[in-house]
């Protein structure tokens, strides 16, 4: 008996979703339907992968339609999540595209009868040396594509590429600007009833009592939903639902814990249970023996909201025993596995579809507000329910970005070289998205009468990692320990934020790094040099050192500094490195920004260049602004004046630099930018006042009581 060949693995999502006509279709129509299971959630994603789509097929952009991700049809791709769309999603486009096209080749070779090596494709016109041809629209059939892939057609070389590689119109971005609805929050379906869901007042809150007859009394209201502490109601109108939702809270009495800790210090994660594993270590006698001086700094981040500009939505409805469910999730088949376990129906009985949603980079209340649709859309069946959830919903019930504290230390030489560095953080888990085997991820379903449980809060493994992403340096230092220290119970809920822990392990990393040049005696950026073998990452250092002018060990005056710092995300993504200019008087006020940002192959630099933009913007809020605030039961921040985000007006100027590596695979740029930009800042300040902020956010009273302590 002989073993079964293994097939071969396939690029990127094309190992776990094989059947070409999952990815693509060619139509008679003249255009080419190209179904992604990565989703757009502002960063640009899907017209990169159309140019991927184009380029390998010959066509134009214009004759490319995308298909809605959509759990009945879509190849399953998980998360839209860690920067990872083009090296997964993109790469299985690439060679399903390159494959499709030789299949097309091959058609028209035959009806054509010619030889592959006589034929040239232009627009999908497949001609032959002797005048004939035959477009890919008389070739497509049905059953064209339905095979399984074999990635066994080379993509293009990039010295062939002609779409790949140029700035393309953002795809997405005419609608919007033109006012179509293309929000899930703009979504309306024939005879869509609104809902409303009554939140309990605080975590682990039990509803004791409410006065259900004088909610239904009020006009339009359809129904009343109870389901142990999940409460809500249903309504014609969207103003009425409103209504009788306040009603419902007002009339709702709750039994409270007060469970939170004593302080919104994220050194509350220092008197709390932890796993601690050391991530990385090494050892060097010699360097060890040549230590002169010894530094340390403590440096921390607060619990930090996503501040999605609208709050998460979604329509559910309920037919025939089934479930339709419209969501800006970014991940629909591990948000259906959830739906799965707490509506109790077969996963044939759920079909999850994707509509934008307006901006979110990670995971705020957009998978919860889908269950909380489902469940009140079986209220009311055949009929499609809206479930809004409101500004005090999201930031006091979305998963947070969690608080971390990093302790560092380092030894230098008497050459001002680092020969010992430690690097110690303290965080709760960083990803709790729908999908877990055990258990749901989901709000209501802890809140319902038979709860599905919450799983156990973890981390993504390294190389990726969560609240240890970034944590082991780059830099090559003779001897490193690095420990994560896991703070499994959060007392409030955490997940993944843009960029997860590298925001708060690179602030660390690349403040202490400052610290010790300025200990060297050594200007910053020759300092990052001095430790740094990887040919990419010196690269990004001196080319937005050149963007920004760099002056050797140049100093602030009092009022105006600039500082700089450098991540390769993940230690296996972007490289990218920041400069910022701040402004410090009564505030502080980043006023530039320069950037340069390394992601291998651009396949649309506008918008790598929009992403690294983005970024630093998003990353100068969080820097200089946000935190949840919360007393011993219930977070405070319910709104805009409660958790302040950077204003246009207070958005600094930025530019970026592209490295362009054509020869080197695409990594994804979304995240790159955050824990270099907020180090830089805190680096710009100390260049600009003398003072070292270590707490996160860098507010007025901090400035001010760091300069009293001067």
């Amino acid at each position: 008996m002989t073993n079964a060949p293994i097939p071969r693995k396939l690029p990127g999502s094309l190992e776990t979703n094989r059947a070409l006509d999952r990815w693509l279709r060619i139509n008679g129509d003249g255009t080419a339907t190209v179904f992604p299971g990565k989703v757009e959630i502002g960063q640009g994603i899907l017209t990169a992968l159309v140019q991927i789509v184009a380029e390998e097929l010959d066509i134009g952009i214009e004759r490319i339609r995308l298909a809605p991700a959509d759990t009945s049809y879509s190849p399953d791709e998980g998360m839209t999540s860690g920067s990872r769309s083009i090296q997964e999603g993109g790469m299985a486009l690439r060679y399903a595209a390159s494959e499709a096209r030789d299949l097309l080749l091959q058609r028209a070779a035959r009806k054509l009868g010619a030889s592959l090596e006589q034929l040239t494709v232009a627009n999908g016109v497949i001609s032959a040396r002797g005048g004939e041809s035959v477009t890919y629209w008389e070739l497509a059939s049905d059953d064209l594509l339905r095979q399984e892939a074999t990635a066994g057609i080379a993509p293009k070389l990039p010295a062939h590429h002609s779409v790949v590689g140029s700035s393309a119109m953002r795809l997405d971005i005419p609608a919007k600007v033109c006012g179509v609805s293309t929000y899930v929050q703009d979504m309306e379906l024939p005879g869509m009833l609104h809902a409303r869901v009554a939140r309990p007042p605080s975590r682990g809150a039990r509803l004791l009592t409410f006065d259900e007859s004088e909610v239904r009394a009020l006009p339009g209201v359809a129904a009343v939903v109870r389901d142990g502490d999940f409460l809500g109601v249903i309504a014609a109108r969207e103003e009425q639902a409103i209504r009788a939702q306040r009603r419902l809270a007002r009339s709702a009495t709750w039994e409270e814990t007060a469970s939170l800790p004593e302080s919104m210090d994220p050194r509350y994660l220092l008197q709390m249970k932890s796993e601690d594993e050391v991530i990385s270590e090494k050892g060097d006698a010699a360097g060890a023996a040549r230590a002169s001086r010894t530094f340390s700094a403590e440096y921390t981040r607060p619990l930090i909201a996503h501040a999605s500009i609208a709050p998460s939505c979604a329509i559910a409805q309920f037919e025939a025993g089934g479930y339709t469910v419209w969501t800006h999730s970014q991940g629909i088949f591990p948000l259906r596995a959830d739906l799965v376990k707490v509506l109790g129906v077969e996963e044939k009985r759920i079909v999850v579809i994707h509509v934008e949603g307006a901006g979110c980079y990670g995971h705020n209340g957009a998978d919860d507000v889908a269950l909380d649709a489902a469940l009140l859309a079986r209220a009311v069946p055949g009929k499609p329910v809206r479930v809004q959830w409101t500004r005090e919903d999201e930031f006091m019930w979305e998963p947070y970005g969690s608080a971390m504290v990093v302790k560092m230390s380092a030894a230098l030489d008497a050459e001002g070289n680092v020969v010992n560095w430690t690097h110690d953080l303290w965080s709760h888990g960083h990803s709790t998205r729908p999908g877990p085997k055990d258990g749901a991820n989901l709000l209501a379903a802890w809140h319902l009468a038979q709860p599905v449980k919450a799983p156990r809060p973890g981390n993504p493994p390294l190389p990726g990692g969560g609240s240890h992403r970034n944590a082991i340096p780059l830099y090559d230092f003779p001897g490193q320990r690095v420990t994560n220290h896991l703070v499994r119970e959060a007392p409030l809920r955490t997940s993944a934020l843009r960029s997860l822990g590298a925001h708060a392990n690179v602030f660390a990393i690349e403040s202490f790094m400052d610290e010790l040049a300025e200990a060297a005696g050594a200007d910053p950026v020759e300092f990052r040099l001095r430790h740094l073998k990887d040919a990419r990452a010196r690269a990004v250092i001196e080319a937005v050192a050149a963007k920004a002018s760099w002056k050797h060990r140049e100093r602030g005056d009092g009022t105006r500094g600039r500082g700089m710092a450098f991540a390769r995300y993940k230690n296996l993504g972007c490289y990218v490195a920041v400069v910022v200019e701040v402004e410090a008087a009564n505030e502080v006020r980043v006023r530039r920004a320069w950037a340069a940002i390394d992601v291998g192959q651009t396949i649309n630099p506008d918008g790598v260049i929009n992403q690294t933009e983005g970024g630093i913007i998003q990353t100068v809020s969080w820097t200089l602004k946000e935190q949840i605030r919360f007393d011993r039961e219930r977070v405070t921040t319910r709104t805009w004046d409660d958790y302040p985000i950077l204003t246009f007006a207070e958005a600094p100027e930025v530019e970026v630099v592209l490295v362009d590596r054509p020869d080197q695979p695409p990594l994804g740029a979304g995240e790159g930018a955050q824990g270099p930009t907020g180090a830089a800042i805190g680096n710009a300040i100390h260049n600009a006042l003398g003072v070292r902020l270590r707490d996160m956010p860098f507010t007025r009273d901090r400035l001010i009581a760091a300069i009293a302590r001067q």
